[in-house]
């Protein structure tokens, strides 16, 4: 039913029913029923009609609602797909162009290093892409298969800790974290020289409250990169902010580095 025929509907049912009943009682029932009796049966058909109407006006309401949050669900799906794309065609682009330039210039070893990086990126790209949503696995469970995938790529030990909630995000919401992590792990590899990193999450169902935590062995991030918009920083911020969550990164006390995000929640199934 389209919205403007449910609006009809909304303003002439209530009008016809109860109005047709008075109409019908005055004409033809005030032999049989008197004001009283007849006060009542309108009392009771209003009391009845308005449980009816508003019992399934609230179910179609909430139908809408569901078909709206599956479509920003599947949006957002087919816009992160779109993100991972631009960013491989970039850094391909511009590392096909620096091993064009070490190939003209005799430098193999370079080259083969470019190469091998291709190599991880065009890997890594296909997995995420493979790790969005749609395929049906649990949130807890593809950010495992995705962790376990990097750390065999980039060589450093990753671990996943704490106790991992499925269901307390919706799709949207997933994509947002679930790229937050990679942007996270991404930096681990390339500017952390770090052997080792954990993944934690911790929720608490009476607050509703969890925290979200990336940590690394590496050699620390300075203040200053930490606050500015280097390292996909200002990109984990905003999508945080998308989540209604808190965003903080620092360096820690004996060497690596510290990402925390900080949300609540009510659990989705609870």
């Amino acid at each position: 039913m389209s919205f403007e025929r449910l609006k009809l509907f909304t303003i002439l049912l209530p009008a016809v029913v109860i109005g047709g009943f008075e109409l019908i009682r005055h004409e033809f029932l005030l032999h049989y029923l008197s004001m009283e009796v007849g006060n009542i049966y309108i009392i009771v058909l209003t009391l009845l009609l308005s449980y009816w109407f508003s019992t399934w006006m609230f179910r179609k309401i909430q139908a809408m609602n569901e078909t709206i949050a599956a479509e920003r669900s599947r949006r957002a799906v087919y816009e992160e797909r779109e993100r991972l794309a631009r960013e491989l065609h970039d850094n391909i682009a511009q590392m096909l162009f620096f091993l064009n330039v070490q190939l003209k210039q005799g430098k193999t070893a370079e080259a083969r290093s470019v190469v091998a990086e291709i190599d991880h990126h065009l890997r890594q790209a296909i997995f995420n892409l493979r790790s969005l949503p749609e395929d049906g696995v649990s949130f807890p469970d593809r950010v495992g298969r995705w962790l376990r995938e990097w750390s065999a790529i980039s060589g450093v030990e990753a671990e996943r800790q704490g106790e991992w909630v499925d269901g307390l995000f919706t799709s949207n919401e997933e994509v947002q974290l679930f790229a937050i992590v990679q942007e996270a792990f991404t930096n681990i590899r390339k500017h952390s020289e770090a052997d080792r990193a954990t993944l934690e999450f911790a929720y608490d169902g009476e607050t509703g409250r969890w925290t979200l935590a990336v940590r690394d062995n590496g050699k620390g991030m300075q203040a200053p990169a930490a606050d500015s918009g280097k390292y996909g920083i200002s990109m984990m911020r905003k999508r945080a902010a998308e989540l209604g969550a808190a965003f903080h990164v620092r360096p820690l006390e004996d060497g690596g580095t510290e990402l925390i995000i900080e949300g609540g929640k009510e659990r989705a199934n609870g």
